[in-house]
């Protein structure tokens, strides 16, 4: 079982490797006009590309109206994390457990 979920992970890492590739070296420049010599960049890309190479692919193949969503989804979403991360952030420090300083040290064994 173990055994197999590595082999997709290396599978799926490998054709996110080969989308990686081919979206840096042949299509960014078509998307993006200020990638246009901008070679520093790239490597950043790498990581979340081979994430995310179906939706690199989605989104490539996809027409104009679809792509006018996106950003309607993209903003929506947006507006729903700067809402939602502070509270949980806020939320998160409220409701914490005592840190170290205000816990006395216990010792672990006898000297």
């Amino acid at each position: 079982m173990g055994h197999g979920i590595i082999v997709a992970a290396e599978i799926y890492g490998g054709i996110g490797a080969l989308v990686a590739a081919w979206f840096l070296l042949v299509r960014i420049e078509r998307d993006d006009a200020m990638a246009r010599g901008a070679y520093g960049f790239r490597p950043l890309l790498v990581p979340g590309l081979v994430m995310l190479w179906p939706l690199v692919l989605w989104r490539v193949g996809a027409p104009a109206p679809l792509a006018r969503s996106f950003r309607r989804g993209h903003l929506v979403i947006w507006g729903a994390l700067a809402v939602v991360l502070p509270i949980l952030v806020l939320g998160s420090l409220v409701l914490r457990q005592n840190g170290p300083i205000e816990t006395p040290p216990v010792r672990l064994s006898a000297p």
